[in-house]
């Protein structure tokens, strides 16, 4: 058996955050719904997600259409069964994403991002998987002083530190 793998470019706008994920059942579009909704009320998302069984379909769902085309077009780009989509704006995936890591269909998170963001796929003859991101990208060394404080900064300026 023979496995091909590609690299898949997400597109997206770079004002929006992504979770890429694996879940196990179709009910995962209404859960992971009502989870983001919760979460904020003024959160702006769409959620795509990868059937893997009977009519194999990307099933989609959010509240706002420009979000829900990005999530459906990437993940039927990626084309890989039983991954999720959630693409957002006006909320940041430290907002959402203990909840939807509860969400009892749940397996796998890859990646919570707003950065320029690669999948890597394989396929076999069977079907496709991700295996990986690259999420941003590598060290260009390490924090010195100054860099520690303007993290500090940032945390605060968010409202996420006192």
């Amino acid at each position: 058996m023979k496995v091909s793998l590609e690299v898949i470019k997400f597109k997206k706008p770079e004002d929006v955050n992504v979770i890429v994920g694996q879940s196990h059942f179709v009910k995962t579009v209404e859960d992971i719904y009502e989870v983001l909704v919760e979460s904020s009320p003024s959160i702006k998302f769409g959620l795509a997600f990868c059937e893997a069984s009977g009519k194999c379909l990307v099933r989609v769902s959010g509240n706002n259409e420009e979000l829900k085309q990005i999530a459906s077009s990437n993940a039927l780009d990626i084309g890989c069964g039983h991954m999720f989509i959630i693409v957002m704006s006006q909320a940041y995936p430290i907002n959402v994403l203990n909840q939807v890591k509860n969400v009892s269909e749940v397996c796998h998170i890859f990646c919570a991002t707003a950065n320029p963001l690669e999948i890597i796929v394989g396929q076999t003859g069977q079907g496709r998987a991700v295996l990986g991101v690259v999420d941003g990208f590598s060290p260009k060394g390490v924090e010195k002083e100054a860099d520690v404080k303007e993290r500090k900064e940032l945390l605060r300026k968010f409202g996420y530190k006192l």
